[in-house]
This record gives C-alpha cells, sequence and structure tokens, in this order.
C-alpha cells in the first residue's frame, strides 16, 4: 500500500458547528484550512465560533494570544467551491442529509479530483451510500468527528464498502496529524459509537417520561454508579435532541428494530423546539 506524504492544506466545506470546530483543529496543527459556506452570512457565524472558542482557551491559559491569531490566519473562507482544488483532502460538514451530501460529493469531484481522499463527516448515515454518488468512490471514507470538535478527541474512520486502504489510511494519518484519536470501523447504522451511545439516551428518556426518576436522579446515577462523566439527558442536550432523533430514525430505519424506536418525549421536544444547549432549553434551561 502507498501512502503519499502528510497534508499540509485541507478544504471544510459547511461552517456550522462541526464543521467549524473541524476547521479549528485543523488550524490549530498548523495546517492550512480553506473553509467554504454559501454565504458571507454563514461564513461570519463559523468564524465567530471559532474566534469565541479561541478566546475561551486563551482564557483558560491552554494557548496564547499570538497563537489564536496565527490559527485563524490559516483559516480562509470562501463561499466559492472552485476555491478548494489545491486541497490534500476534503472534509464535507454540510446538513445531516443524504441527498445534500452526495450534491457535495459530486461537485467536489470536479473541483477536487486530486485531492488524496474526500471524507464525510455524518454520525449515522451510510457512507457507502455516500460515496456512490462519486465518480471516485475508492477515495471516500467518513471522519466521524465529535461535538465539541476542539475538546473531544476520537474519530471514527468509517470503512465503505468502496473505500480503498490508500483512502482509509490517508484519513487515519490526517486524523493523528491533527491530535486525534482515529478508530477504523466498518460502515454500518450509527457505527459504533452512537450505536451504543443513543439507544442509552433514548432509553433515559423512556424513564423520564414513564415517570420512573426524576431528570436529575438518572444523570447522578449513570454518573456516580457507571463513571460516566455526565448524565445521559444532560449529554442528550449537549448533542442536540433533533440530531439524537435524527440518527435514532436512521437506527429503526435501517435496522428494523423496535428497540430502536424514538421515545415520543423526544419527538415532542423536538417539535417543541427544545434542542438543547444550542437553542437555551431541552431536558434542562441554559443561559
Amino acid at each position: 500500500m502507498t501512502v503519499t506524504p502528510p497534508i499540509s492544506q485541507v478544504a471544510v466545506i459547511g461552517c456550522g458547528a462541526m464543521g467549524s470546530g473541524i476547521a479549528q483543529v485543523i488550524a490549530t496543527a498548523g495546517l492550512r484550512v480553506t473553509l467554504v459556506d454559501r454565504t458571507r452570512a454563514d461564513l461570519e457565524r463559523g468564524r465567530t465560533n471559532i474566534e469565541k472558542s479561541l478566546d475561551r482557551l486563551v482564557a483558560k491559559g491552554t494557548i496564547d494570544s499570538s497563537a489564536a491569531t496565527g490559527i485563524i490566519e490559516r483559516i480562509h473562507c470562501s463561499v466559492s467551491m472552485d476555491s478548494i482544488g489545491d486541497a490534500g483532502a476534503v472534509i464535507e460538514a454540510v446538513f445531516e442529509e443524504p441527498a445534500v451530501k452526495r450534491e457535495v460529493i459530486t461537485v467536489i469531484d470536479t473541483v477536487a479530483p486530486s485531492a488524496s481522499f474526500v471524507a464525510t463527516n455524518t454520525s449515522s448515515l451510510s457512507v457507502t451510500a455516500i460515496a456512490a454518488a462519486s465518480s471516485q468512490p475508492s477515495r471516500v471514507v467518513g471522519m466521524h468527528f465529535f461535538n465539541p470538535v476542539p475538546i473531544l478527541p476520537l474519530v471514527e474512520i468509517v470503512r465503505a464498502l468502496q473505500s480503498s486502504d490508500e483512502a482509509v489510511e490517508m484519513a487515519r494519518l490526517l486524523a493523528e496529524q491533527i491530535g486525534k484519536h482515529p478508530v477504523v470501523v466498518n460502515d454500518a447504522p450509527g457505527f459504533v459509537a452512537n450505536r451504543l451511545l443513543i439507544p442509552m439516551i433514548n432509553e433515559a428518556i423512556c424513564l423520564l417520561e414513564q415517570g420512573i426518576a426524576a431528570k436529575e436522579d438518572i444523570d447522578t446515577i449513570m454518573k456516580l454508579g457507571a463513571s460516566h462523566p455526565m448524565g445521559p439527558l444532560a449529554l442528550a442536550d449537549l448533542i442536540g435532541l433533533d440530531i439524537c432523533l435524527a440518527i435514532l430514525e436512521v437506527l429503526h430505519r435501517d435496522l428494523e428494530e423496535d428497540k430502536y424506536r424514538p421515545a415520543p418525549l423526544l419527538r415532542r421536544m423536538v417539535d417543541a423546539g427544545h434542542l438543547g444547549r444550542k437553542e437555551g432549553q431541552g431536558f434542562y434551561v441554559y443561559r
């Protein structure tokens, strides 16, 4: 197996919470990043998120202000997909919708045909189905980053049915290069982390809905009894209840097992717009 030298420039498509976090950790590792989104307003929001994240790190003494400035300077923002032609690797982090991701993959084929690999950042969607939209499916892999990206070290490297050994290895090496801990898994609904984690969260919601215990007590039991750093309901708020629901729907649809059926309370909370930390209210209220 032949693997090319370490990558020096990466394109990230989509600058929401995940895309901006991915761009930040790549730039922190000293690589140049081209961050692409549809509008200047989207890019400004993404850049503001990165600056706030870096300000928190400076306040904690994790990095100094000059390092933060250097990180920002290594991130080039653009509304044009044509700007990613020189990227050694491309990571798409657009909306978690198969059709949207497949469309982005086809555009990447046109504007960045020489990139060593193309990664889709998805928490549960079929990487194999996304890769099928590419004219070079062997270079498509999954890179499942975890939120908040600058803090959580794990990246699931997802091998699609079509993924070449070279593409998987390049993705693994890039994850290491940017300070993450990569674990290679095969493509399956929810991969490994969410196949284990999201059903636990769903069961915690069922316990709450059935009145078995109060939300604080459910979280305390898992923190003190299972050594979890955060209870499942607080974790659901951190992930985003809409994200939890979307992952459960994928698991329930693709695995056809009732144990993955979303709790009715979860659906009602998403319908109400109580999505967790990002909206200021989920199972808990955030100021």
